[in-house]
């Protein structure tokens, strides 16, 4: 054996060898190229501190900003058949399913969640574009569906981010049927005389757009968010003209009157809160150091309906 080679140099290599950095300590900026520690890009919602470019965000990840605390109760929703077409393409829907459940840790596309912003009761639905597009099908019909329900009888506005590439092609029909569906559920909410409250994210498109990302009683985006039914890039082939510059993102269409406002998502939750409190006719939030809430919201919700009902 040699005593040299087998122990001394490997623990001298050991010793001086660079260590390798993880992969994940570090997050390059697709706007501006900088390279932000995940530390201080997750402090910052996912907005780059250089350029102020909005990343994507998930939905547990918003909620967990958004919410006082960030505490809330997750709502039930009815899970759908599994594969009502038998579909496939290059592969099956059901390994779709199974492998965008493994990436994202989510069961579908959309989170719908209870809680307080500001002290004020809400609900809150999220899609999570990175869960096939953000793709809108039977499930995500039926976790609005469940969020406009609880929103009507606990009495509560709904808030909505969007952030889809349209309908779920491997549901055919059924995914498109989702469209009238959602319109249903929100007009339920205007008949109760709750507010409806959409937050357009990058990118909101296709048939999201056209059903209940446009429905709002209030709509905001966040900013250079792409919202469209049909994209640029189908349109310019399609008239064969070149476009405005930024066309279709939420700064042009601000201006031309199909939103409210664009808001930083560093400043959408104080927004949020001095929006539905106005809707709500509630006197404005105390903004200084509220006591984060205590017991989960779904043990306190008799608490909370009580409160909000006193004048």
């Amino acid at each position: 054996m040699n005593w040299i080679s087998n122990y001394v140099r490997p623990r001298i290599n050991s010793i001086f060898s660079r260590r390798e950095t993880p992969d994940n300590l570090w997050t390059k900026c697709d706007e501006c190229g900088t390279m932000l520690f995940h530390r201080e890009l997750s402090d910052n919602l996912n907005v780059c501190t250089n350029c102020d470019h909005h990343m994507a965000i998930t939905p547990r990840d918003r909620f967990g900003a958004l919410f006082d605390g960030g505490i809330y109760a997750q709502v039930t929703v009815p899970a759908p058949i599994a594969d009502p077409l038998q579909f496939r393409d290059q592969k099956k829907y059901p390994d779709r399913m199974r492998a965008a459940q493994k990436a994202t840790g989510e069961s579908e596309a959309m989170l719908v969640a209870a809680g307080e912003i500001g002290r004020t009761p809400v609900i809150a639905a999220a899609q999570d574009f990175s869960f096939m597009g953000g793709s809108m099908g039977m499930y995500v019909g039926n976790a609005i569906i469940a969020a406009a329900q609880e929103a009507v009888k606990l009495k509560r506005p709904l808030i909505l981010f969007s952030a889809a590439g349209g309908a779920r092609m491997q549901e055919g029909i059924l995914s498109l049927m989702q469209m009238p569906r959602s319109t249903v559920a929100v007009q339920m909410l205007k008949e109760a005389g709750l507010p409806y409250i959409v937050v357009l994210t990058h990118p909101t498109t296709g048939g999201v757009t056209a059903s209940y990302a446009m429905l709002g009683d209030v709509h905001i985006a966040e900013p250079n968010a792409l919202i469209c039914f049909a994209g640029p890039r189908v349109i310019e082939q399609t008239i064969r003209e070149k476009l405005p510059e930024g066309f279709q993102r939420a700064e042009y269409l601000l201006d031309h009157g199909m939103l409210d406002r664009v808001t930083k998502r560093t400043e959408m939750r104080a927004e949020l809160i001095t929006i539905t409190r106005m809707l709500m006719g509630l006197p404005p939030a105390v903004m200084a150091d509220l006591p984060a809430p205590t017991t989960p919201v779904s043990s306190a919700e008799a608490e909370i309906d009580g409160d909000s009902a006193k004048p």
